[in-house]
């Protein structure tokens, strides 16, 4: 690998979602917005629902991360997540269904409503939407 590149591996649970050498990362902390280049410092945070973007000479690849763990050392960049998903594979019909619903479930008047996993729903669903609007 190039000193002048950072290698970004993307996993699940089930799978290898992303694997390739990246000019930058930007993504979604739990403090807020970061980005990664070559040469950064070791660093290590939580992510938050959103969408990472990878940056790969003039092409951005979206990436919708349902939160998890970034890393990076030396170079080599990771996120853990239990769900992540390219903006290509991002079943773009679904995603309103799920957006929909959980809008509906945060405006009724509900008092058993778990109104935490309607707005965890809702932030999936944007996040999804966002990144598949986004693909190139």
């Amino acid at each position: 690998m190039s000193e002048k590149k950072l290698h970004l591996k993307v996993l699940t649970h089930e799978k290898v979602v992303f694997d390739s050498d990246v000019d930058a990362i930007y993504a979604s902390g739990e403090k807020g917005e970061f980005g990664v280049l070559p040469g950064h410092i070791p660093f290590m945070t939580a992510l938050k629902i959103g969408v990472t973007r990878a940056i790969i000479g003039e092409n951005t690849v979206f990436i919708a991360i349902m939160g998890g763990a970034f890393q990076i050392k030396d170079n080599e960049a990771i996120i853990l997540s239990d769900v992540a998903e390219l903006a290509e594979d991002i079943d773009v019909a679904r995603a309103k269904e799920a957006k929909d619903r959980a809008e509906a479930r945060l405006g009724s008047q509900d008092t058993a409503l778990d109104r935490r996993r309607a707005e965890i729903a809702l932030a999936k669903a944007v996040a999804r939407l966002k990144a598949s609007a986004k693909k190139a």
